[in-house]
C-alpha cells in the first residue's frame, strides 16, 4: 500500500492505493493553519476506512515543492519519518500534481500552472504532460507579461490574486478536488515504478523568511560556511 501526501497549500490532500483500490481525503486546514495538528490523525481516519494500518504500508510518495515553507516542511518530515522505519520514499512537485489534476479533468494542451508564492509572487510553470519551461518565481503584476495570451490554471485558493493581474480567466476545471486527489492516486502508482528517492530533497523557489528578513547574517553564515569548509 502507497500513500500520497501533499501538504503544499491550504488544503490537506491524502491518497492511499493498492492494486486497483484507492483511497483519498482532502481536507481545507486554512490559510494561516498548520498542516501539523490535521496530517496524522486524517491519516489514520483513512488508513481506517481502508482497514489497513501503519504496518501495510510499502512505500511514500510526497509533494516536495513549491509551497509554503512551514506546510511544505510538515509533509516531507512525516515522509522522512516514515522512511525511518524502512519505507522507500518518492518526491513530486506541485507542479506535477496539478498537471495530472488538469488531465484528469480532460484538459490537454499546454497551459501555465501558477501557485501561490505568497509575498505578492507566484509560481509559474509551462505543462502539457511535463515541464515546458522552467519553474520560475514571478511577482503579481509580471504575470500577464508571461504568459500574455497562454491558457493559464491554478488552485481555486489562488485564483481571485492571480485573476486581478492576468486579462482572460483562467482555464475551467471542473471537479478540481477529486481531479487532484485523483492525480495523487496516479502519481502513487507511478512513482514506485522507478528508483526511490532518499533523503527527498525540498524543492523551494524563493529564499526563506530568515534569509528575507536577515540577509546580512545569512550572508555572514554562508561564509562562515565556506571557510569552515576551506580548512
Amino acid at each position: 500500500m502507497i500513500l500520497g501526501i501533499d501538504t503544499t497549500t491550504e488544503r490537506l490532500h491524502l491518497a492511499l492505493t493498492k492494486g486497483r483500490h484507492t483511497w483519498t481525503r482532502g481536507l481545507d486546514v486554512g490559510i494561516g493553519r498548520s498542516h501539523s495538528g490535521t496530517l496524522l490523525p486524517t491519516l489514520e481516519e483513512l488508513l481506517g476506512e481502508a482497514q489497513a494500518s501503519p504496518a501495510d504500508l510499502s512505500g511514500v510518495v510526497a509533494c516536495v515543492g513549491p509551497g509554503g515553507f512551514t506546510s511544505l516542511r510538515i509533509g516531507v518530515a512525516t515522509a522522512e519519518g516514515l522512511a525511518l522505519t524502512g519505507l522507500p520514499t518518492w518526491g513530486f512537485s506541485a507542479f506535477e500534481l496539478r498537471g495530472r489534476a488538469l488531465r484528469e479533468g480532460g484538459l490537454r494542451g499546454p497551459a501555465w500552472i501558477l501557485l501561490d508564492g505568497q509575498r505578492q509572487e507566484a509560481f509559474a510553470q509551462l505543462w502539457d504532460g511535463g515541464p515546458l519551461t522552467p519553474a520560475q518565481k514571478l511577482p503579481l503584476p509580471a504575470l500577464a507579461e508571461r504568459i500574455q495570451g497562454a491558457p493559464w490554471w491554478t488552485p481555486s485558493g489562488f485564483r481571485e490574486r492571480a485573476q486581478a493581474h492576468l486579462p482572460h480567466p483562467p482555464l475551467d476545471l471542473p471537479h478540481e478536488e477529486a481531479a487532484t486527489l485523483a492525480g495523487l492516486a496516479g502519481l502513487c502508482r507511478d512513482l514506485p515504478l522507478g528508483p526511490a528517492e532518499s533523503p527527498l530533497v525540498p524543492f523551494y523557489l524563493r529564499e526563506t523568511d530568515a534569509e528575507v528578513n536577515f540577509p546580512q547574517a545569512s550572508t555572514h553564515l554562508s561564509e562562515a560556511l565556506r571557510r569552515g569548509l576551506a580548512r
